[in-house]
């Protein structure tokens, strides 16, 4: 049976760790710990089931920003499988030895959405009116300098040239998860998610797709963990490349390869 764990806070950082690997002692060696983003949960519960049912194995997911977990690495967290939203963390990751570089590759991709209250108004017209839709609301975005969907939103509204009108009215939140919450809850008017986010949630409408030009490319990279089950992390990432985990992966509105669109 898959368990999965979140990452909250990195105050937290040093007692996950250390709870995280008293408690490795205590699972079997065909036990499979994947870090992974947040915006990734929903996907990584079913492929997990799946896998379970095919290989007898227990998965472990962990999910929460990209920015925290890949530090959770680096200081030496008991993972197996690492898989983020953001080539640059993957990066850091590879040149502190902390992944096995022949296992990597870009799995998935995405596109960033802005999304609202269903029936707050229909989708947004020309992007220059975004300040005048969010009027005194407030927007919710991952961390805009730490978590990739926050980074990638940041980008997308400093290209369209809206930043400095809307970045009085951002409320940021610790994961993409965390920012669709906010605008589910109606705490926050609007947000900036991934499309696939968008999915899992009834309770907020997507008000517009950023244009892929507008940010850098939303890939998500996975590897094994170079202090992890090895033979087993690798036969993870096997499976993922698999058509039935793609198919599953476009379901829920991912893009295959870390492709920018279909």
């Amino acid at each position: 049976m898959i368990r999965q764990t979140a990452f909250v806070s990195s105050m937290h950082a040093i007692a996950l760790i250390l709870s995280l690997s008293n408690a490795s002692h205590c699972v079997r060696a065909d036990t499979l710990t994947v870090f992974a983003p947040a915006s990734l949960g929903t996907l990584l519960e079913e492929i997990g089931a799946e896998w379970e049912a095919a290989t007898g194995h227990d998965l472990i997911l962990s999910t929460a920003g990209s920015s925290l977990i890949a530090r959770q690495v680096m200081f030496g967290a008991p993972a197996d499988v690492m898989i983020l939203a953001s080539s640059d963390w993957m990066d850091a990751l590879g040149q502190g030895g902390h992944i096995l570089a022949r296992s990597r590759f870009d799995w998935l991709g995405n596109r960033l959405a802005l999304i609202g209250q269903p029936g707050s108004d229909g989708p947004i017209g020309p992007w220059t009116g975004l300040e005048a839709r969010l009027a005194n609301g407030r927007l919710a975005m991952a961390l805009v300098d730490a978590v990739p969907a926050g980074q990638y939103g940041r980008a997308a509204l400093e290209t369209l040239g809206l930043w400095s009108e809307v970045a009085p009215r951002v409320t940021e939140t610790d994961n993409v998860r965390a920012a669709l919450a906010w605008v589910a809850t109606g705490v926050t008017s609007m947000g900036i998610v991934y499309v696939t986010d968008a999915k899992v949630d009834a309770r907020v409408a997507v008000l517009g797709v950023f244009p892929a030009e507008s940010h850098p490319p939303i890939r998500y990279p996975a590897a094994a963990v170079t202090h992890g089950e090895r033979d087993l992390a690798q036969a993870f990432l096997a499976y993922l490349k698999e058509p039935a985990a793609i198919d599953l992966a476009r379901q829920h509105g991912f893009l295959a390869g870390g492709g920018q669109g279909d």
